[in-house]
């Protein structure tokens, strides 16, 4: 399950976790226009942890989801073509 939200300066998407035992904590992702944050709550520490993304690495993330093993690099269209 997840939500979205618009907030003033971000959008934020929370990842709940419905499935069976033992759930995660809610991830949020918080949506900048220079940057996007992931934060969850560590419950050994009782300490939220953040990570800060660029555009580009949300990007490369999204696509290493349905890429097989190795390495890969985007090139703008207009670049492909010369």
């Amino acid at each position: 399950m997840f939500t979205i939200e618009h907030e003033f300066d971000a959008t934020v998407v929370t990842l709940v976790d419905d499935e069976t035992a033992p759930l995660m904590e809610d991830v949020s992702i918080n949506i900048f226009a220079e940057c996007v944050t992931v934060e969850q709550l560590d419950p050994r520490t009782d300490r939220v942890q953040k990570i800060t993304l660029s555009h580009s690495q949300v990007r490369d993330l999204a696509a290493a989801l349905d890429l097989p093993e190795g390495v890969y690099r985007f090139t703008r269209e207009d670049e492909a073509e010369s």
